[in-house]
């Protein structure tokens, strides 16, 4: 019992509450849309946590239609008990103070695993909520207690008997903390079926009481099923490759498998069901086991002769799809965000049961074994091609590295912080920008007509193209695995196209290279969209500019304007040079939007059906969107 019970002693305190509405960007990084979602995760990954624990196997979530959320689970959850230190009852503790939350370790009645201190953070989503209403199935009693703006209404107390055990957690997002306050379906929806695939035995459903939609998520082929699931639109190759074991108090489980019809790899990692997209310790041991098992395997069976050159890791995860989950006990993550793990026993652990387990699966499997060394071979061989295809072209742009486009008006300054390149469609609104802008620290850089689109060209191809070639030399990165971020020459990028149908793809074939060739650009934060405006009304000597049609529909409401006084923008050289700086370019009043990658594996497969050479698959996407256009061109 004491390994399975608390009581108030095991919550501890590490301080007050009040900093967090004052300066909510501290705590969960922004105020908008992606982080109004973050509450949920926060409330969420504490009843994941008593399911990792084995205590429940059901989370209920409902979007109700006045805004709020409620997550209800199964778990042991809060205590209801006065604590020592407070002298309030353990669920205000856990609700009104900073940090308060359960301890670390199986020795101390806690978890084995857990993402971070068990509701640690619980009060960070009751401060950013204008209401939170907490249930506690406790003790065969269901305690109640409402918090406004995170002030207890009143005491709790119990107002029911019940049977079970469980939290329900119900709150509303305070419309003075947030810029957005409605919760995505869809986005709530990805992320409960990840959790589903990584969280063994677990049920979570999902209810949008606004439009009535309904999902419950429950596999049991857990990580296996998680990769059937990412390679459901490709053809298989070979059969799938399982492991779940548990090593020195390290739990390891591991599927991948590789695709015929799809050369890039995807390996998506976790750590205690957190992702960590930039992987680290569990993610080395596990490419440094893949590499030299294949290599082990191919040359024991003669498949690569003594003259071939061992394959690189970048050969053998071509076409592979796999996703790593292991649990620790104590996860040290390099960085707040929790992006990288640091625990160094781990990669030897991961290393170890990899290379035992897939040189066994090769034995036991040798036509799957046989198919995944000749596709590296392929890969080996096309890397080499393109290597000295880049090589010879670079030689040949030696001179060019040092001369900056022709077409580029560069900035004074040679600070890169300060520093902004806008990347402008045409050579008209490139001539207006040049003439407003503020030659200190903005850089401007027509393109002329759409670039290549890199989803389907060939690397020798993208080197060749001038406008990429400009774009490339005007960043000062370089490219492919020659790119150095240290070097990047302005630490803003903005794209600012036209308002229609052509400006849009020129945006889409932007973000397409930029994602698959210089990707760390926008996991460093360093690209932006341009929002130019897409009316200007006026009545009398007062000017509006507006960005979409429900801000003019409600100008024109509210001011009598008629349509003689409203002018649609169309294209950015309809505005004199002062009216694009006023607009689109003026620190203090341009709207930008950052690009941002918050689901990679969504990205990753929306740009191979809108970009790849597949039209099927792209159809398929167009027609199931079409009435949710909302601003087309004819």
């Amino acid at each position: 019992m004491s390994k399975t019970s608390y009581d108030a002693s095991n919550i501890q305190i590490l301080e007050w509450l009040d900093p967090v509405r004052k300066r909510p960007w501290m705590y969960i990084g922004s105020t908008d849309e992606r982080w109004l979602h973050h509450l949920i995760w926060e409330i969420v990954d504490n009843s994941i946590d008593e399911a990792m624990a084995w205590f429940g196997s059901h989370i209920n979530l409902v979007i109700w239609k006045d805004g709020s959320m409620e997550v209800t689970d199964e778990g042991r959850w809060i205590p209801v008990d006065v604590h020592p230190k407070t002298w309030k009852s353990t669920l205000e503790t856990v609700l009104t103070v900073l940090h308060a939350g359960w301890k670390f370790g199986w020795e101390e009645s806690g978890y084995k695993v857990s993402g971070w201190l068990h509701w640690v953070w619980a009060s960070v989503v009751n401060a950013l909520s204008s209401k939170l209403e907490a249930y506690v199935h406790r003790d065969w009693k269901i305690y109640y207690q409402e918090y406004v703006r995170w002030v207890p209404v009143d005491e709790i107390k119990p107002i029911w008997k019940t049977d079970r055990t469980g939290t329900t957690i119900k709150f509303y997002p305070d419309a003075e903390m947030f810029t957005a306050l409605d919760f995505d379906f869809k986005t709530v929806l990805v992320r409960l079926r990840q959790q589903a695939y990584l969280t063994k035995g677990i049920q979570m459903t999902l209810t949008d009481e606004r439009s009535w939609e309904r999902y419950r998520f429950y596999f049991e082929g857990w990580v296996k099923s998680y990769v059937r699931f990412l390679n459901k639109r490709f053809e298989e190759l070979g059969d799938i490759f399982y492991v779940d074991k548990n090593i020195d108090g390290v739990n390891v489980e591991i599927a991948m498998q590789y695709k015929k019809d799809d050369y890039t790899d995807k390996i998506i990692t976790f750590v205690n069901n957190i992702h960590t997209p930039e992987g680290w310790t569990h993610l080395v041991g596990y490419r440094t086991a893949l590499t030299r098992t294949i290599n082990k395997y191919a040359r024991a069976n003669d498949i690569l002769k003594e003259k071939d050159t061992n394959l690189t890791n970048e050969d053998v995860i071509e076409w592979i799809t796999a996703v790593i989950s292991v649990k620790v006990s104590e996860p040290q993550f390099e960085w707040q965000t929790k992006s990288k793990l640091g625990n160094s026993e781990v990669r030897w652990i991961v290393d170890k049961l990899m290379w035992e387990k897939l040189y066994e699966f090769f034995e036991e499997n040798p036509r799957s074994a046989k198919l995944i060394i000749e596709k590296s071979l392929l890969a080996s061989r096309a890397r080499l091609a393109a290597r000295n295809a880049r090589d010879t072209i670079i030689r040949k742009w030696a001179l060019e590295w040092m001369t900056l486009p022709g077409k580029l008006a560069d900035c004074s300054s040679k600070d890169p912080v300060k520093s902004e390149l806008y990347i402008v469609e045409g050579d008209s609104a490139g001539w207006s920008a040049k003439q407003w802008r503020d030659r200190e620290f903005q850089a401007i850089l027509p393109l002329r007509g759409k670039i290549l689109n890199t989803e389907q060209a060939r690397l020798d191809k993208i080197f060749a193209n001038q406008e990429i070639k400009n774009l490339i030399i005007a960043l000062g990165t370089s490219i492919w695995d020659t790119f150095d971020l240290s070097r990047l020459r302005y630490h803003r990028i903005v794209i600012m196209t036209d308002a229609d149908v052509d400006g849009a793809h020129i945006r889409t074939l932007l973000l397409t290279f930029f994602y698959r060739y210089l990707k760390d650009l926008i996991s460093n934060s360093n690209i932006f969209i341009a929002q130019p405006p897409l009316y200007k009304l006026a009545k009398w000597k007062q000017t509006w500019y507006v960005y979409s049609p429900e801000e003019m529909q409600k100008i024109v409401d509210e001011f009598w304007v008629t349509t003689e006084w409203i002018q649609r923008y169309k294209w950015l050289w309809e505005m004199n040079p002062e009216q694009l700086w006023e607009t689109t370019m003026d620190p203090q009043a341009r709207k930008m939007y950052k690009v941002a990658i918050e689901d990679a594996e969504k990205a990753d497969e929306v740009f191979k059906i809108l970009m790849g050479e597949e039209v099927p698959p792209r159809k398929r996407f167009i027609q199931s969107r079409a009435k949710q256009v909302a601003n087309l061109d004819i």
